[in-house]
């Protein structure tokens, strides 16, 4: 019927059989007053609730916390490539002074690179100039003078002034005609004697860019090899096995490479991840006539292979490194190219970042280790507190008695 109250087990039933499992066995009603409740329980009990809530803070902590452990392997890969991402600003450089290279010991080269490196003009007070550009240094090809029949580009064919690589090869710009000169090692010194460069202003934009600065940024993609990434003066060739610049625009200039890195990474950044070069500032080294000294500025980086885990699972290749600082100056004659050079090597250990949490299961373990202990010592202090003041007062009253 409804509202009945359910028919408790029969004795002999078998849910009667679970009560003699019961680890929980409860207090009668009548038996309450064979219990004492006492003051030293009461401060013992607080003191107990507040130690279990102070763990269990602490634990949780431990629990939401990740911890990230490093495992060091040797690198096993192939063949693969890696990104150099650069920020460098050049306050007393312009861009069209400027041509960045890299190039490595299995002899790839990208020579004036611009297809990944963008270039943003400076003001001498160090303001942007214009909107970020790509481009290589030097000028575009400039059309055939009309003197050259300038009107029929087809038919015309300009001479490479004896630096012709092949029969018939023909120079109709001045910028060809300087590109057939780097490639036999030769450098245009006198503009005004060759006719494809007479409607070209490279020269006249030399020296108007003189006093401003540049901010090269970007990114290039390698080989996983030994090399180097350099920033120098003039336009970038290869002669034979020699990597030369042409710096016969530039002659009697001051080349200052003052600099500030405010980016050099070898691959994607990863939490907690620091580049001992970012923000790095530089100034030139000046002579007695407070000029700047050519040179080098050499950074020598040991690039480590790293990967780095993340606890949802996403894992990130990139690149740590170390680096050390040093200035060279130039030779008695400044022969030597002056600019800023990355010399990088890579080393055959790689680091393995791996973010760990704990399981919710061992959580919840220690959480009940935490209230099943505390629990339980503290019973044990009361206990011996309890049965020692019990003690203590028989002996008291045993004294007053004699």
């Amino acid at each position: 019927m409804y509202g009945a109250r359910p028919v408790p087990p029969q004795s002999g039933s078998g849910w009667s059989v679970l009560r003699h499992f019961d680890a929980f066995p409860k207090q009668r009603e009548e038996a309450k007053e064979f219990f004492q409740s006492t003051m030293a329980g009461g401060v013992i009990t607080l003191v107990a609730a507040a130690l279990m809530t102070l763990l269990f803070v602490s634990e949780l902590g431990i629990f939401m916390h990740t911890d990230t452990v490093t495992e060091l392997l040797v690198d096993t890969s192939r063949g693969e490539k890696m990104d150099i991402h650069f920020d460098i600003t050049l306050p007393h450089m312009p861009c069209s002074w400027v041509s960045v290279d890299a190039m490595d010991v299995s002899g790839e080269l990208q020579l004036d690179v611009d297809h990944t490196v963008f270039r943003r003009r400076l003001s001498p007070e160090g303001l942007a100039i214009g909107e970020d550009s790509e481009h290589h240094v030097g000028p575009t090809g400039q059309p055939l003078p009309a003197a050259l029949g300038g009107s029929n580009a087809t038919a015309a064919c300009g001479s490479c002034y004896g630096a012709e690589f092949e029969a018939g090869k023909c120079c109709n710009t001045c910028e060809e005609v300087r590109e057939a000169y780097r490639r036999r090692g030769w450098a245009v010194r006198d503009t005004a004697t060759v006719i494809q460069c007479a409607e070209d202003h490279y020269l006249e934009e030399i020296k108007a860019s003189r006093g401003e600065g540049c901010r090269i940024y970007g990114a290039l993609s390698i080989n996983k090899v030994a090399g180097n990434l350099h920033l120098a003066p003039g336009k970038s060739y290869q002669a034979g096995h020699m990597h030369v610049h042409d710096t016969s625009p530039f002659v009697g200039e001051v080349f200052d490479f003052s600099h500030t890195i405010d980016n050099l990474a070898f691959g994607q950044e990863y939490p907690g991840m620091h580049n001992p070069l970012d923000g790095v500032d530089v100034h030139a080294v000046r002579d007695s006539h407070d000029r700047p000294v050519l040179g080098q500025h050499q950074y020598f980086l040991k690039v480590v292979p790293t990967e780095y885990h993340a606890t949802r699972g996403a894992v990130i290749e990139t690149n740590q490194f170390s680096v050390t600082e040093h200035f060279k100056p130039s030779g008695g004659m400044g022969q030597e190219l002056t600019g800023i050079f990355f010399f990088y090597d890579l080393s055959p250990i790689k680091v393995t970042f791996i973010e760990r949490r704990s399981s919710f299961l061992a959580f919840l373990t220690s959480t009940c280790a935490i209230v099943g202990g505390v629990f339980t010592i503290s019973g044990i202090v009361d206990a011996t507190v309890y049965h020692g003041q019990k003690m203590l007062r028989k002996k008291l009253e045993m004294g007053k008695q004699f």
